[in-house]
């Protein structure tokens, strides 16, 4: 029961960052790798804001827009410099560690004794994991709502167009350019979001903390499309977190045996690979079963 707790309460705070990835590598078609430095930034700069005695709610707002520059600087690499996505994202990733540093002021920066808002909910009595649950859940909820809205109007249409098919939403008169940068500034708002949310859980920012966040993501995602298929976006977001809770519980089982937890990392791409291969498993598996079953077909004739 312990573990399924825990794995819903870390699934809920990670799947803030599995929405942030699925608007730029669902929606806009982009494999974008400012992540793990946002990630960071989220969890840095908002450490250090509640260090300082920061409003924890006001803390949440700043980590989430100083997300949303970091995607916009990459944003800019694409349209305005024309550089390759990748490439863009290395480079926002490489300066922004110099700047995590800078805000965390060492390599780690404590939050056992900072007022949170995990603290505040654990202070009217909530159990260990129920409190960062709750907090989860509230955000995941608010961060659903809000993009379920947003995508039904024309703005989130054109954002999805443009991810679906830039040439033909350029001659339509959506300025792609635009969207791009506004679908990097809300993703990477999200993933830092999620990693202010996981430094309050830890109880520290660290400055290595971002490594393998996007893989993590990625995760999420594809075991939510494989367990929840051809739903609507609104529900497709929710199934993100079904995913990371799923993934969750796979680490912890694995983990259950003794893992060596040095190759920790190396399980989460393990983890991912097999999850990113199942929709391809199963369509070999239909094939087969397609041809033997013709096959069987021209036998009987």
């Amino acid at each position: 029961m312990e573990i399924l707790l825990s794995a819903l309460a870390q699934g809920a705070i990670w799947t803030v960052m599995g929405i942030g990835v699925y608007i730029t590598f669902r929606v806009l078609n982009e494999a974008d790798l400012t992540t793990e430095a946002s990630f960071t930034l989220g969890a840095a700069i908002g450490a250090q804001l509640l260090v300082l005695g920061m409003n924890p709610v006001l803390a949440l707002l700043v980590a989430f827009l100083m997300g949303a520059a970091a995607g916009a600087i990459t944003a800019l690499l694409i349209t305005k410099v024309h550089i390759n996505s990748l490439l863009a994202g290395i480079i926002t990733m490489t300066g922004l560690y110099s700047i995590n540093l800078g805000f965390l002021g060492a390599a780690n920066l404590s939050l056992s004794a900072v007022p949170s808002l995990k603290t505040q909910l654990g202070s009217i009595g909530l159990p260990r994991n129920v409190d960062t649950l709750v907090l989860g859940i509230v955000v995941v909820a608010i961060a659903v709502a809000a993009l379920s809205f947003f995508f039904r109007t024309d703005m989130g249409q054109a954002l999805i167009a443009t991810g679906d098919n830039p040439i033909m939403a350029k001659s339509l008169g959506i300025s792609t350019g635009g969207m791009l940068m506004l679908g990097y500034m809300i993703g990477n708002g999200l993933i830092a979001t999620s990693g202010y949310l996981v430094a309050t859980d830890n109880g520290y920012a660290d400055i290595s903390m971002g490594i393998g966040s996007l893989v993590i993501g990625l995760a999420a995602i594809i075991i939510g499309e494989v367990v929840i298929r051809n739903v609507s976006l609104p529900v497709r977001l929710l199934a993100i977190f079904v995913g990371s809770v799923i993934y969750r519980l796979l680490l912890a089982l694995v983990l259950r045996f003794n893992f060596d937890t040095d190759n920790f990392k190396l399980l989460s791409a393990v983890v991912l690979g097999l999850c990113l291969s199942i929709p391809t498993l199963q369509k070999f598996f239909r094939e087969r079963k397609a041809r033997n079953a013709a096959v069987k077909e021209v036998a009987l004739a």
